[in-house]
């Protein structure tokens, strides 16, 4: 795996380490070299051989560095200099590069790769509210999946049905762990927040849509509506990441004749009349009923919070939420 160094003036690149991790997961083969005020150039060049020393393929490293001609690039520079077969520098640190890296580190193994990679991620992170402040773009930017209000109603689009990559139950719904991490994993072309409260509240509802990361679209629509797409020939070539409030909508939509088979929970907040089962799962009877019901309906539970994390036992979380609601009685 390619070696990563995140390096920066002052606590930036450990701070910006620690995001990464609450975002797509603890990483390995990744150090965090900050320059200190009292420290100087050799101090950044030994941390830096130290960190590279203890990755796992020490031919292929990516330095990130926060300013282009600073000292932590200045450094990497000289280290480059000895490896620039293979190894590769990108200035302009920010966790949205950090995030691409990641996730193409999954499939690319070479750090020149990643590099040219994440160039892109890197640029469309900067962006900007009011959004007539942002630069005229010369290039059109193509809206993900089509625009159904366009296609004739009846025609069939590829195989005519929709392709659904991750259905997950979070009460944030899209956040930066959907945003980047899953996003990343599952390649989407939409998100789909299904919700009959907050497709009323017009507010959150344009918070959200807002919050979709760089080529994907984000909707948020009623349960009914959602049941209707999915029935809809024109969503064919629509690869949707669904995300659900809690585990009763999820069980709506499936009534109603939406084929989910495999359910990602990641986080319930605690709410009066649950119990705590997890540092992020809270459920009341309602839930445990709910997932007990899709479970007899077929269908699995991938129970993380990221990509990396290790998968929980479904089966012990709803056991526990049992016995905690029942001593709460």
């Amino acid at each position: 795996m390619v070696g990563i160094i995140l390096a920066s003036h002052g606590e930036f690149a450990e701070g910006i380490l620690q995001s990464g991790a609450m975002i797509f997961g603890e990483q390995e083969n990744v150090k965090a070299i900050t320059l200190m005020p009292s420290e100087g150039p050799e101090d950044v060049k030994a941390k830096m051989k130290t960190a590279i020393a203890s990755f796992d393929d020490q031919d292929e490293v990516l330095f990130l560095v926060d300013l282009w001609g600073g000292t932590p690039f200045n450094q990497a520079n000289t280290l480059f200099e000895e490896r620039k077969d293979k190894w590769a520098i990108v200035s302009g640190l920010n966790l949205p590069m950090v995030i691409e890296a990641y996730a193409s580190r999954l499939s690319m193994t070479s750090a020149q790769e990643i590099a040219a990679q994440i160039i892109g991620t890197a640029k469309e992170g900067v962006r900007i509210r009011p959004e007539e402040l942002e630069p005229v773009s010369t290039t059109a930017v193509a809206a993900a999946g089509p625009v159904q209000g366009s296609i004739p109603p009846g025609t069939v689009v590829g195989d005519g049905k929709i392709k659904l990559v991750l259905t997950r139950v979070d009460s944030r719904l899209l956040h930066g762990q959907v945003a980047t991490a899953w996003t990343k994993a599952m390649g989407p072309n939409r998100i789909i927040i299904v919700s009959d409260e907050v497709a009323k509240d017009e507010l959150r509802k344009k918070l959200i849509e807002q919050a979709a990361p760089p080529g994907v679209k984000a909707n948020v629509v009623p349960i009914s509506k959602m049941i209707e797409i999915y029935k809809d020939p024109r969503f064919g070539g629509t690869k949707a990441l669904l995300l659900f409030e809690n585990p009763q909508d999820v069980l709506r939509v499936m009534d109603g004749g939406v084929d989910i088979k495999e359910v990602n929970v990641g986080s319930m907040a605690h709410s009066v009349g649950k119990v705590v089962v997890s540092k992020v799962l809270s459920m009341g009877h309602e839930d445990v009923k709910a997932f007990e019901e899709m479970k007899e309906k077929g269908v699995k539970f991938d129970v993380r919070k990221v990509p990396n994390d290790s998968s929980a036992n479904m089966q012990e979380i709803i056991k526990k939420a049992k016995n905690e609601l029942a001593r709460a009685k």
